[in-house]
């Protein structure tokens, strides 16, 4: 801005000598008229051309830059009106930012509140969990209990996030529920009236725990109500043998018959 005022003060003082050399023209004709000759009235006039030319020329670069100055300045006074309306962008920016910390910082509160919280819980889960598998049917007792010793082992380590062990323990729940709508089969040792056996388990949901002897002599059942392994008779072991070969996927599914014991009856 300082520049442009600059240039626009010498284009003032350039008019002012065009017109001191103008008057100092008419009055070197008027002298010389008496004194000289045509020729040197040319001679002058012509100096006095090129002096105007030269004054025109300075004139017409003022002008020029002039104007490419108050261009540059109409251009940074855009520039200063974007930049305004960027910081006033930046500034909304800053404050939906400090806004947002703000709000973070009290969920990590909260969420310090909750773990406190939710630890204690976790453990009663692991314990009903354990609770529930000692008094639910004996299938994949090796299973599931590794599964709930990995769980307590695991709540002690101070490098497995809270939500991760969470995570697991919720996990562990799927999975007991998921035994409820499926059927599997495993090799196991049970005993059956004091004696340790081979046998074939074969799981259907909940509804019932079955077993046969590798050889198909012996079929039988885990009794609910006594809480103990028992023979059936013969007429289930067709049955119970189709039914491991559909559960280890070597036979088509299809309808079995399977032993049931009823619930006890009330006293």
């Amino acid at each position: 801005m300082k520049n442009l005022m600059q240039r626009l003060t010498t284009l003032r003082l350039a008019k002012h000598v065009l017109g001191a050399v103008g008057g100092v023209v008419l009055m070197s004709v008027g002298t010389t008229a008496s004194a000289t000759t045509l020729a040197d009235i040319f001679q002058v006039a012509d100096q006095i051309n090129q002096a105007a030319i030269r004054s025109q020329t300075k004139i017409d670069a003022l002008t020029e830059e002039t104007r490419r100055l108050l261009s540059e300045y109409k251009t940074v006074l855009k520039e200063i009106e974007g930049l305004r309306v960027y910081n006033r962008q930046l500034e909304k920016q800053i404050a939906n930012q400090e806004q947002e910390m703000s709000d973070l910082a009290e969920s990590i509160d909260k969420v310090t509140i909750i773990e406190r919280q939710i630890t204690p819980l976790m453990l009663r889960m692991i314990d009903g969990l354990e609770q529930f598998v000692g008094l639910d049917m004996p299938f994949l007792m090796k299973e599931r209990q590794d599964r709930i010793d990995r769980l307590r082992e695991m709540m002690d380590r101070a490098d497995v996030a809270v939500s991760e062990k969470f995570s697991q323990v919720f996990r562990a729940y799927q999975i007991e529920n998921e035994y409820g709508r499926t059927m599997e089969t495993y090799g196991d040792t049970i005993n059956i009236a004091g004696t340790e056996r081979k046998v074939d388990v074969l799981k259907v949901g909940r509804v019932a725990l079955v077993y046969q002897t590798p050889d198909g002599e012996e079929t039988g059942m885990f009794n609910k109500n006594t809480g103990e392994w028992e023979p059936v008779g013969n007429e289930y072991q067709a049955s119970v043998r189709q039914g491991i070969r559909m559960a280890r996927q070597q036979a088509t599914q299809d309808m079995f018959s399977i032993p049931v014991h009823g619930a006890e009856a009330a006293l």
